[in-house]
């Protein structure tokens, strides 16, 4: 079953009993998906963004939007302006396709994965993880990658709290800490 699917027919029931909500359309449910990647190598190398863009094109299926620096910082030798990262917005199917990918294949296979932690919710029903490495995806052929990179992952939901988002997020299968 498609996660969209079971969204409609399985989650929105149980959310709805859980949350005490009597709308359907007041459940919480997923705005959008943003996958960031940046590192420090591009002021250097810009050649770096493209690799990172190729993968992140490869994992979500869209073509990423190159991030520029929107201040300078002396110390990083960073100035305005410059490209820094690439970063990818999902939505739709799209969207729910890349969290049952990410959900399903791709953090059973990471090494010692036990689940995230309860503590990514930005206060407004946000949640952010990070992944430490790309090749937890199987559309990246590991023997390709040149650098292991990270990239920041934030779900972006309807729900007004923490409580509801943390709620919507465990009906979907998200894999918490016990």
């Amino acid at each position: 079953m498609l996660m969209q699917d079971k969204y409609k027919k399985e989650v929105i029931p149980a959310l709805m009993k859980r949350l005490d909500i009597k709308n359907p359309m007041l459940v919480p449910q997923f705005k959008k998906i943003v996958v960031n990647s940046s590192t420090g190598e591009a002021l250097q190398n810009p050649k770096t963004l493209d690799a990172i863009a190729q993968d992140l094109a490869t994992i979500t299926g869209q073509k990423p939007v190159i991030r520029k620096a929107k201040k300078s910082i002396a110390g990083f030798k960073l100035r305005e302006g410059q490209p820094i990262g690439v970063s990818v917005t999902l939505r739709r199917k799209s969207m729910y396709e890349f969290y049952n990918r990410m959900v399903n294949i791709a953090f059973p296979r990471s090494r010692d994965f036990r689940g995230f932690s309860r503590k990514g919710f930005d206060g407004r029903g946000n949640y952010s993880l990070g992944i430490t490495e790309q090749i937890i995806f199987p559309e990246i052929l590991p023997e390709k990658v040149e650098k292991i990179r990270g990239m920041n992952v934030t779900i972006v939901t309807s729900a007004q709290t923490n409580e509801d988002a943390l709620a919507l997020l465990e009906e979907m299968g998200f894999p918490f800490r016990k």
